[in-house]
């Protein structure tokens, strides 16, 4: 159940009400009987440092495919190697 932050117009004095997503908010203040407001309070919920969006949720590249292990993938043994140059 949620903690909701209350003020009242007439008294002044803050208080805190647990309530369920779906109550009524409250309209009237239980010390003096006057009109209330609901408060916007600051959550103990937050996220430091780089974040879970860049390390981890927004990193949607496709998995490399494996390397193929066939003989086309491997030079055959004993073959001359093209492109180099001998300096004798």
């Amino acid at each position: 159940m949620p903690l909701y932050e209350y003020e009242c117009q007439e008294c002044g004095k803050q208080f805190e009400e647990l309530q369920g997503f779906k109550d009524k908010p409250l309209i009237m203040c239980r010390f003096c009987g006057g009109a209330v407001r609901r408060l916007i309070s600051q959550t103990s919920f937050s996220l430091k440092g780089d974040g879970w969006y860049k390390d981890g949720y927004a990193n949607k590249k496709p998995a490399e495919a494996p390397k193929a292990k066939g003989p086309e993938a491997k030079p055959a043994s004993g073959s001359p190697k093209t492109g180099s140059k001998n300096s004798s």
